[in-house]
């Protein structure tokens, strides 16, 4: 779920007006768990066809994107995640028990009729499989959109692509993006764009954020190494963070001492014994050097085939969706990507 950095980070609220013509790598995974995850019907249950199998992904995939591409002229290049890190195995585990914990609670909630709390519940039990993730990359395909596959962590591979230039910003609601050195990053960027509190069992309405790391650097003091200690303090994917500390004490703590390695001893015995392995990943993680693919047109008999023979999707739907596709944009590129 990324590094909790919000108190500490200088956030840019934006339009997706104002980021018109701009090829973004979006994280692919989280985008598609994010579709799993709020795109169900009023008491939890995902969208799927008769067959049982799911549709939530898709149905985000080809409404959602195709609005962005046409209506906003934002062209996206999604990436998708690899094999995770032998590193984000304790993670995987943690994430896994509280998916397992949150579907107990989801049928106890279905049992007593309390779709309120149902929904909520369910938000929590989305679980984004390999055969969904190959259906999603069909899809865009089909669609004309343009996918890269990562060699272990999307995030990583959309940093590298935006230090590369190839993408304007790295698209993702974590903040490890900036870890992971992307010069700037895109929040929420969707189409009518909110964030589930499962704390309070609610979702909430926010804009478009943009995040510069430079400025981020030069606001906090602190090198780009100094902030993925700060990270690590306060607890990664890769790690559990040292009880007491937050983000905001860990930019005093790592102003103070410079680096984690001149921790007092009380901290560095919290720290984790992969330290090393951790910064080194954050700093230079596997990427991918294959260069971006072109956006292509839509398959538009295939689209048909897939959603609507294959899926069941809505006929009308899915044409109102490809006669967007094939309206020009009608906004003015910018001339950076």
């Amino acid at each position: 779920m990324g590094v909790l950095l919000t108190p500490i980070v200088v956030r840019h609220p934006t339009t997706l007006e104002a980021l018109h013509g701009r090829t973004i790598a979006i994280d692919g995974n989280l985008e598609l768990y994010q579709f799993l995850s709020i795109m169900r019907t009023r008491d939890g249950t995902p969208l799927q066809d008769s067959r049982g199998r799911i549709t939530s992904h898709l149905n985000g995939l080809v409404f959602r994107t195709t609005r962005l591409i046409v209506d906003y002229d934002i062209r996206p290049v999604f990436v998708f995640d690899g094999p995770p890190p032998e590193l984000k195995w304790p993670e995987i585990r943690k994430r896994r028990e509280v998916r397992e914990k949150s579907q107990r609670e989801y049928r106890a909630a279905i049992a007593s009729g309390d779709t309120a709390t149902a929904w909520s519940k369910a938000v929590m039990t989305a679980r984004l499989t390999r055969p969904m993730v190959e259906e999603a990359k069909t899809l865009l395909g089909l669609l004309g959109v343009p996918w890269i596959q990562a060699p272990s962590e999307g995030e990583a591979q959309a940093a590298f692509l935006t230090q590369r230039g190839d993408v304007w910003a790295a698209g993702s609601k974590d903040y490890d993006s900036l870890l992971f050195g992307a010069p700037r990053m895109v929040r929420f960027l969707a189409v009518g764009s909110t964030e589930f509190l499962p704390s309070q069992g609610r979702s909430r309405s926010v804009p478009p954020e943009v995040l510069d790391l430079e400025e981020n650097l030069e606001h906090l003091g602190l090198t780009r190494e100094q902030l993925i200690d700060v990270a690590i303090l306060v607890g990664t994917d890769f790690n559990e963070g040292v009880k007491g500390i937050g983000p905001k004490t860990a930019v005093k703590r790592i102003r103070e001492w410079k680096s984690l390695d001149h921790a007092p001893a009380e901290v560095s015995a919290a720290l984790p014994a992969e330290i090393e392995a951790i910064r080194g990943f954050f700093t230079n993680p596997p990427v991918s050097t294959e260069s971006v693919p072109a956006p292509r047109s839509p398959d538009e008999r295939a689209l048909f085939r897939f959603l609507c023979e294959e899926r069941e999707f809505s006929h009308d739907r899915v044409e109102k969706a490809i006669q967007r596709l094939r309206r020009p944009s009608g906004k003015q590129s910018t001339l950076d990507i």
